[in-house]
């Protein structure tokens, strides 16, 4: 099977996520810069949220673009990641609402978890479908940045416990590690 339906149905549930998250935005009922300042956290986590799920539409497209064909294992891991990208506007809210609390910090931070792990098993999936010599294969290698996203969240959602605000910080440490897609995945695209 070819690639197109995958990607189009993946490119139109990744909007429907980010309309769903925009539409979370409330204005504050009052007309004073006091009443936005007091919006910060929630508009914060809402940038923070889009700029995530930006990341992954960047390198889910760089992935399907040397991908040559898709499996029902493919798809089935596809929709695996889907799902966890989709919880994104609840633990968005939530945190937005409750940012300074454990258990909401710890929340996101598991949710970006469960994202990294479906990302890596699909894209484990593809370079097993494709074989040995399959490109993606030779420009992940040991696919060390993912594996130690993996470590980096672990490591926040532990830390949102003693102090959310550290735990944060690991969460935006791996935003900044993703933020430029792999270039030698970018220079062989057909």
């Amino acid at each position: 099977m070819k690639t197109g339906r995958l990607e189009a149905f993946s490119d139109g549930v990744l909007a429907i996520i980010i309309t769903i998250m925009v539409l979370e935005l409330k204005a504050p009922h009052e007309v004073s810069m006091e009443a936005l300042l007091h919006e910060w956290p929630i508009f914060a986590s809402y940038l923070f949220s889009f700029i995530y799920l930006g990341i992954y539409w960047n390198n889910h497209h760089h992935l399907f673009q040397v991908t040559e064909k898709v499996n029902g294992k493919i798809l089935w891991a596809n929709l695996h990641l889907l799902f966890w990208l989709s919880l994104i506007p609840f633990t968005t809210s939530w945190l937005g609402e409750n940012h300074t609390e454990a258990l909401t910090v710890a929340l996101y931070g598991l949710n970006l978890l469960l994202c990294a792990i479906a990302y890596f098993i699909l894209q484990n999936t593809i370079v097993r479908f494709h074989g040995d010599d399959f490109i993606l294969k030779k420009h992940i290698g040991k696919d060390m940045k993912g594996k130690m996203s993996m470590v980096l969240y672990i490591v926040g959602l532990s830390l949102s416990f003693i102090n959310s605000w550290v735990a944060i910080g690991f969460y935006v440490l791996v935003a900044i590690i993703w933020i430029v897609p792999d270039k030698r995945i970018e220079k062989n695209i057909p």
